[in-house]
């Protein structure tokens, strides 16, 4: 009696397909940059026809667009989920949040250099696509940090540019594995302007 293989649903092969030229063109762009990435290396990654590519992105860099979008938006869940599941208050969210940010660098080099370095200088929707990132993290952390604290309006502002400019020279250094490892630095530089420093410190080094 013979049998035959059961046919996966046609949306689960599209979305793999999908996730298959994001994945492709986030490891391509994080080797050799945007500008060098063709197509063909794009559809030779995925292993997926040219056709498959146009019919579900206008082109390179819609599908990079699209990345950059979906990377985001998985990274901002991780961020906002682990802010939302911390009991620590004010300063555990932000050592919540901070910790579940490294730990998806860590986890995702290629999309994160994508994100964090490559989306800046390779198209203007993509750098636009960068900024409204930006903007997102600055929201989750207004909504993290202490309310009577009597500080700049722009200090949320200036503390994720910081965090994310080491991180851009951690992920240039080719050391976006070892991004976790900058928890308590990074904990100290964001909560030093709301908290007492060497508490924040030892909160991170319980991490």
């Amino acid at each position: 009696m013979s049998s035959t293989r059961p046919e996966l649903p046609r949306e689960f092969v599209a979305s793999h397909k999908r996730r298959r030229m994001m994945d492709a063109i986030a490891e391509l762009t994080a080797n050799q940059g945007y500008e060098a990435t063709k197509i063909a290396d794009i559809v030779r990654q995925a292993a997926v026809a040219r056709k498959t590519l146009y019919d579900n992105f206008d082109g390179k860099e819609d599908l990079f667009l699209s990345a950059i979008d979906s990377t985001m938006t998985e990274m901002r869940v991780a961020v906002e989920e682990a802010c939302d599941n911390s009991s620590g208050g004010p300063e555990g969210r932000i050592v919540a949040g901070l910790e579940a940010l490294l730990d998806f660098v860590a986890e995702h080099p290629a999309a994160s250099r994508m994100c964090m370095v490559e989306a800046i200088s390779a198209t203007p929707n993509s750098a636009r696509l960068y900024d409204a990132g930006m903007r997102d993290f600055v929201g989750l952390l207004q909504k993290s940090t202490p309310e009577e604290a009597d500080l700049p309006e722009t200090i949320e502002e200036s503390l994720v540019g910081g965090v994310a400019w080491i991180l851009q020279l951690q992920i240039r250094k080719g050391e976006a594995e070892r991004a976790p490892e900058l928890l308590p630095e990074l904990s100290q530089f964001v909560l030093s302007p709301y908290l007492d420093v060497g508490k924040i410190v030892d909160t991170a080094r319980r991490k």
